[in-house]
């Protein structure tokens, strides 16, 4: 095999604006099965670095670099925030999932990740299926969300909890949690977003929705009477609710003028793409579930799943991050902040009492 596995020390990572705390982070470049991947370890003070693998078709490797240092970063705040005791990483393979994706690709992703000897544990992300992390776990046993290590493909899960964060935003906004009539605008049909979909809908929700794959919205339209959008105007049609559930940094100083909605809580990871939109939003009096809180159901299901398929712990603590946003938008009411300042707040006291401990 010819293979690169290296950390490189180079001015580029360094000086990354995104580089801040990063233990470490390994560039993996396979030619024989035509791997190209980031690993970024962002902090192990919990516990060894969980988080997700994505495939994407990068235009550029510095794309590619900054949306791992971001994703690992957040995955460190997710697993706090969510009482885990693990730290956080993310792995990036630069290719499009559709067409370059294949078995012998991810077992090679497999391998570097045994290099690494434990201190980063994988799983699925955006573009990787539950089949693609079963190739992974032919070589490396430092990988979660597989059949041997409980509960199979993690997305139910994830789904489960954004739908008890939007249920606790709705409170908190409307004073009730009935969905019957709302209307809300779901960005994105993956596992993950479809699911979410279904939930609202059964609930009563009149849904919106929009994805870059017609399939996917076609389904939803026929399975949930929805009505279709193009992704770009997502945010902008008038709904109560608008849940992102595609890539981040999606709420920027271009979109956030246009939402209509009242309530911004979805699955997709790092939607705000500066400090700055978080406190843009509050401006405009709508309320935004942090992601790594609503969205971390994936990663409780992940990290607390036991072999046999007995999911009361995890459907447990799933359900308690409704709970969490409320204690969440009740703090950031009472100090005036933002609630991404308040579950940053949350993660960083428990990761300095790890420190200290």
């Amino acid at each position: 095999m010819n293979a690169l596995h290296t950390t490189v020390h180079h001015s580029a990572v360094f000086d990354h604006p995104e580089m801040g705390e990063h233990e470490n982070i390994v560039f993996v470049q396979d030619r024989e099965t035509g791997l190209n991947a980031i690993i970024a370890v962002h902090d192990t003070t919990l516990g060894p670095a969980l988080g997700g693998c994505r495939v994407w078709p990068y235009k550029k490797p510095s794309e590619a670099l900054t949306d791992a240092l971001r994703l690992s970063r957040g995955m460190t705040y997710k697993n706090s925030l969510a009482g885990l005791d693990l730290g956080g990483g993310k792995a990036v393979i630069i290719a499009d999932p559709r067409k370059d994706k294949t078995a012998d690709m991810m077992q090679s992703f497999g391998r570097h990740v045994e290099r690494l000897s434990g201190t980063y544990i994988t799983a699925e992300d955006v573009g990787v299926s539950p089949e693609d992390m079963e190739a992974v776990a032919r070589h490396t046993g430092h990988v979660r969300g597989t059949k041997a290590t409980g509960l199979g493909d993690p997305s139910p899960y994830t789904a489960l909890g954004v739908f008890e964060g939007i249920k606790a935003s709705a409170r908190h906004v409307f004073g009730g949690d009935d969905l019957e009539g709302r209307t809300v605008s779901v960005q994105g049909l993956g596992h993950v977003g479809h699911d979410i979909a279904r939930r609202l809908h059964e609930a009563g929700a009149k849904l919106i929705v929009s994805d870059i794959h017609a399939p996917a919205v076609l389904r939803a339209i026929d399975a949930f009477g929805a009505t279709a959008v193009d992704p770009a105007e997502a945010h902008m049609v008038e709904a109560d609710i608008f849940v992102p559930c595609a890539l981040g940094a999606g709420l920027n100083a271009r979109t956030v003028p246009q939402i209509r909605a009242k309530i911004v809580a979805g699955a997709a990871n790092n939607q705000l793409q500066t400090p700055a939109d978080g406190i843009a939003l509050k401006k405009r009096g709508i309320l935004y579930a942090p992601d790594y809180a609503i969205n971390a159901g994936g990663v409780i299901s992940i990290a607390l799943a036991t072999p046999g398929g007995n999911d009361a712990l995890v459907r447990e603590k799933t359900l308690a991050i409704g709970d969490t946003l409320s204690v969440i938008f009740e703090r950031a009411a009472k100090e005036e902040t933002t609630p991404e300042r308040v579950a940053d707040a949350m993660a960083e006291e428990r990761l300095a009492n790890g420190r200290q401990g």
